[in-house]
């Protein structure tokens, strides 16, 4: 997708963190919103580590990911992060790979 493409998108994706009708959340106002949305990307650039990737908020309203080389992906939900990472990476990513979730655990043992 181009970057265009990726800021025009819709910013009402059900993994977005904000309040719908029928829908629980606890986050009613921006700045739990903003709280949410950093403690997934935290959990996503630890997995995605794994793999020397990372994911950061792009305009405010998608994310970007980069590699080591240089490569980087714009895309508009969380929904296509392991799709992106695998192409970004050109190796699978598994976030229920034993391998990387002993990975995992080794790090937070730390």
């Amino acid at each position: 997708m181009c970057s265009l493409c990726g800021i025009l998108g819709c910013d009402d994706h059900w993994t977005n963190a904000i309040v719908r009708p029928g829908v629980y959340t606890r986050n009613h106002d921006t700045q739990s919103r903003r709280a949410e949305g950093l403690r997934r990307l935290k959990s996503a650039n630890a997995v995605l580590s794994y793999r020397r990737l990372k994911l950061d908020v792009w305009q405010g309203r998608s994310y970007v990911m980069t590699s080591p080389t240089g490569g980087s992906s714009v895309f508009e939900a969380l929904s296509h992060l392991w799709s992106e990472a695998e192409a970004l990476s050109g190796r699978d990513l598994d976030p229920l790979d034993d391998d990387l979730i002993e990975w995992m655990e080794e790090r937070t043992s730390l």
